[in-house]
């Protein structure tokens, strides 16, 4: 019911949604933190500190909330879990939001194309040309069909909403904190190897996964296996290069290269083989595997926990 939701609904403007409050309880911790430590090891400590205390309370305040529902009535119980469920999932957002970039390049509106990208990855964006665009939208939408998609349902399946929740929360801190750079090295560390280990199981799910989605829309189905056998670790994350390089591989294209981060150009390893050239039919074609990724998730957790 939480995933139909989600592809109806996606997350509308203005909602409340939960991640904005994680957010803001992850901006005031840290404020309260660098009142108070200020060498690398304060910050080490505390902010390991707050890697497992700000998802410890969001999985309390989600099991309490549920718990009370249950107590007062079975209806508010399965409507509140249902709603908790919902705001874990980012399928149709995703889609939108990467989909607005694939708009703006049909359009030749390159900047547009570049404003639409900069909402969605921490790279600089304004002086990509179309390839790179493509390039980085393919690329965000390989990567958040884990963290957006098959990473929260795994949790869903295996603890409920609570679990989910949870997940959302180690998310929310590496996506805040969790930068090698000089102001969150120490800060963020605990928060970026939590995401990592978090991720670590539904990330290579997704190598089997998105492999079978690629097949089911027509694409290169045994290509997107070689490529995740062969490429995986030519990543710096160690869960980023499977959805990536499967992904890469099912579209017969070349991912990773050269990006610039908060001023510094990074040569990262590349992901596939150029069979073909970047174009922006790659961006939907890399929406329709995560919409199908995401049901295929869908449809194997809901049996193996009625055998379970």
């Amino acid at each position: 019911m939480a995933f139909a939701v989600d592809l109806v609904f996606g997350d509308p403007y203005g909602f409340p949604h939960p991640v904005r409050g994680i957010g803001w309880l992850v901006a005031k911790t840290e404020r309260f933190i660098r009142n108070r430590f200020t060498t690398a090891r304060g910050l080490k400590v505390s902010g390991t500190f707050m890697a497992f205390c700000v998802p410890a309370l969001v999985w309390g305040v989600a099991f309490s909330v549920l718990e009370i529902a249950g107590f007062i009535h079975p209806l508010l119980y399965h409507l509140l879990n249902i709603l908790m469920l919902y705001t874990t999932l980012s399928v149709k957002s995703l889609g939108y939001e990467v989909g607005k970039v694939h708009k703006a390049l049909r359009k030749g509106d390159i900047v547009g194309a570049q404003k639409a990208l900069s909402y969605l990855v921490s790279r600089e964006t304004k002086d990509l040309d179309d390839q790179g665009i493509i390039r980085a939208a393919v690329e965000t939408v390989a990567e958040n069909t884990v963290d957006g998609v098959i990473s929260p349902l795994f949790y869903a399946f295996l603890g409920g909403a609570p679990l989910a929740m949870c997940y959302k929360a180690i998310n929310t801190l590496d996506s805040m904190v969790g930068y090698k750079n000089e102001k969150y090295i120490h800060l963020g560390w605990a928060s970026a190897r939590l995401d990592d280990l978090a991720n670590f199981i539904p990330a290579r799910l997704a190598g089997l996964i998105i492999p079978l989605a690629s097949g089911v829309c027509g694409f290169h189905m045994f290509n997107s296996f070689r490529i995740v056998l062969r490429d995986r670790r030519n990543h710096a994350s160690p869960n980023a290069g499977f959805p990536e390089a499967a992904v890469a591989g099912a579209l017969g294209v070349q991912l990773g290269g050269e990006s610039t981060y908060f001023g510094k150009k990074i040569k990262k390893p590349t992901l596939g083989d150029p069979m073909v050239p970047l174009e922006p039919k790659h961006i939907k074609a890399g929406i329709r595997i995560m919409y199908t990724a995401a049901t295929i998730m869908v449809t194997a957790g809901f049996l193996i926990s009625r055998w379970v």
